[in-house]
C-alpha cells in the first residue's frame, strides 16, 4: 500500500511539473547566430561590376576601403561557371550554374577566390557565397546525368521555376534524396575547400525548408556559418536561417519616396508585423538597393539623394541588419546590368562619409544590435504621423529617439506621451538638447535627428 502512495504522489510531481512546462514559452529560433554577426553590416558585392577587370583579385584592392566604410559581411554573387544554352545578354546570368563546384573563369580561378577569402578574414570580414540550389542552367551537367533530379511540366519536359521568366535555367525537384545529398554535399565543399562563412540562398523558399534544416546542421558541424535566405518567412528562422529578406519593408519604402502614398501608413503595417509575427532574434536584413532591387527609379536627382540618406538611416536605427549594395557608397543611382559587364564608376561622394558614421553608432549602441539588444522599437505618437516617423529604443544601457521626415515639405512637428524626454546629443551635428513635452521640431524635406544618450 505504502509503494502504491508513493508511485502515485511521484506520479502526481510529474504530471504537475509536466502541466507547469507545457505553457511555458519556447523560443522559436534555435539557431545559433555566430557572434561576429552580432554588430555586423552586410555589403553585397557584384564581382562582374565591382572593377574595371571584374576579378577576385581586383576586387581584394577595394578591402581596406570597405573596411574603413565600416562593413562586417561580404556578400559575393554567385561565382560558378555560367550555362551557355539559353543564356541571356551576353554574359548571362551568374544565377544560372553549369557546375556546382566550378569557378567562373571571368572572375579568377579556385586559388584566386581562395585568396580573397583568406584576404578578408586577415582584414576582419566574414565572406558568404550566393547560391543557387533551386535550379541550375539548361546545360549543367546534372540535366544529362541525373534527369530525374529536375522538374517537369505537363509534357514531360524541363522547365524554368513556373510562373517566372527564367528562361536561362531549369527547375530541381527536392523530391530525390539523391538531390539533397549531392547539394548539401558541394555546398559543404565550399566551407571547407574555401573557408568561406556562410551562403546567401537565392530564392530560398522555393527549396523545401526539411533541407535547409538539415543542411545548416551539416555546415555548422564544419564551423559556425552565417546563413541569409532570400525569402521572407518566419519558418526558415528556425532551425536554418539566422536572416531573411525585408522585401516588406522595401515595398512599402518605395511609393513613400517616390510620392505614390499620401502617408506612412505601409510602415506601421510592416513594423507591426515585424514586432508581432516575426520570432524575436529573427534576424531581418533592410536595404534600399541590390543588383535586382532600386528604390529610387523614376525619382528626380535632387529627392533621390535625400529620400536615399534617410531611409538608410531607418535602416540602421531600425530593426534588422541593414545591406549596402557595392557602389552606393558612390552615389550609384540606376539599377546594374545584369547580363552585360557595366562597371561601377568608383568616385568620391558624400555617401562614403554618412555610411561610415551610421556604421559606426550600428557598432556603438548596444539598442542596434542584430539580436540580444533588448530595445525594441517604440513608437512615440507625433503630431504629423502621415509624414514624421519617430520612436525610441532603450535598454538598460543606452537609448535612442529618432524622428524622420519622409516627404519633400518642412514639417513642424509635436510629439505626444513621454517616452521621448530626456537629454540627449542629436548624433550627426553633435549638439545636446532636452527633449520634454514642450519640445518642436521643424523638419527640412526628408531630413532626419538621431537623438542618443
Amino acid at each position: 500500500m505504502r509503494k502504491f502512495l508513493l508511485l502515485t504522489i511521484v506520479f502526481s510531481m510529474i504530471s504537475l511539473v509536466y502541466a507547469q512546462n507545457q505553457y511555458q514559452p519556447v523560443p522559436y529560433v534555435k539557431v545559433k547566430h555566430p557572434e561576429w554577426a552580432r554588430k555586423a553590416v552586410m555589403y553585397q558585392i557584384n564581382t562582374r561590376a565591382f572593377t574595371k577587370e571584374g576579378t577576385f583579385r581586383a576586387a581584394e584592392k577595394h578591402l581596406p576601403r570597405l573596411k574603413e566604410l565600416g562593413v562586417d559581411i561580404l556578400w559575393i554573387m554567385p561565382i560558378n561557371t555560367i550555362g551557355v544554352k539559353n543564356r541571356k545578354g551576353t554574359l548571362g546570368s551568374p544565377y544560372s550554374v553549369k557546375d556546382y563546384y566550378s569557378v567562373n573563369p571571368e572572375f579568377g580561378t579556385l586559388e584566386d577566390f581562395k585568396h580573397f577569402v583568406n584576404e578578408a578574414h586577415k582584414q576582419g570580414f566574414h565572406v558568404i557565397l550566393d547560391w543557387v540550389a533551386n535550379h541550375t542552367a539548361w546545360d549543367n551537367e546534372l540535366q544529362s546525368k541525373h534527369p530525374d533530379w529536375y522538374d517537369k511540366d505537363w509534357k514531360g519536359d524541363f522547365r524554368p521555376t513556373p510562373w517566372w521568366d527564367w528562361s536561362d535555367i531549369i527547375n530541381l525537384s527536392y523530391k530525390s534524396p539523391e538531390l539533397r545529398k549531392y547539394m548539401t554535399d558541394a555546398m559543404k565543399y565550399w566551407v571547407r575547400e574555401t573557408d568561406i562563412d556562410g551562403y546567401r540562398c537565392d530564392v530560398a523558399g522555393f527549396v523545401p525548408v526539411d533541407f535547409w534544416n538539415n543542411l545548416r546542421k551539416e555546415l555548422d558541424e564544419i564551423k559556425p556559418v552565417f546563413m541569409l535566405a532570400e525569402w521572407e518567412s518566419r519558418d526558415l528562422h528556425e532551425y536554418a536561417f539566422d536572416m531573411t529578406y525585408a522585401w516588406t519593408w522595401h515595398e512599402k519604402m518605395v511609393p513613400i519616396v517616390q510620392g505614390k502614398t499620401k502617408d506612412l501608413s505601409g510602415l506601421f503595417v510592416y513594423y507591426s508585423w515585424n514586432e508581432s509575427s516575426f520570432p524575436k532574434d529573427g534576424i531581418r536584413m533592410v536595404g534600399t538597393s541590390n543588383h535586382d532591387q532600386n528604390a529610387w527609379e523614376g525619382t528626380d536627382q535632387e529627392t533621390w539623394g535625400k529620400a536615399l540618406n534617410a531611409a538608410t538611416v531607418l535602416t540602421v536605427v531600425g530593426e534588422g541588419m541593414p545591406m549596402i549594395y557595392n557602389g552606393q557608397e558612390a552615389g550609384l543611382n540606376k539599377r546594374l546590368q545584369f547580363f552585360e559587364k557595366d562597371e561601377i564608376i568608383w568616385k568620391p561622394h558624400p555617401n562614403n562619409e554618412f555610411y561610415k558614421k551610421l556604421f559606426a553608432l550600428k557598432k556603438s549602441n548596444s539598442t542596434l544590435l542584430n539580436w540580444g539588444h533588448n530595445a525594441t522599437m517604440n513608437l512615440v505618437p507625433n503630431s504629423k504621423p502621415d509624414k514624421a516617423f519617430s520612436f525610441a529604443r532603450q535598454n538598460e544601457k543606452d537609448k535612442i529617439f529618432v524622428v524622420l521626415n519622409f516627404s519633400n515639405l518642412p514639417q513642424t512637428v509635436s510629439f505626444r506621451e513621454t517616452l521621448y524626454h530626456g537629454d540627449y546629443t542629436e548624433y550627426f551635428t553633435n549638439k545636446k538638447v532636452k527633449m520634454d513635452a514642450n519640445s518642436k521640431l521643424v523638419l527640412q524635406p526628408w531630413s532626419y535627428h538621431v537623438f542618443v544618450r
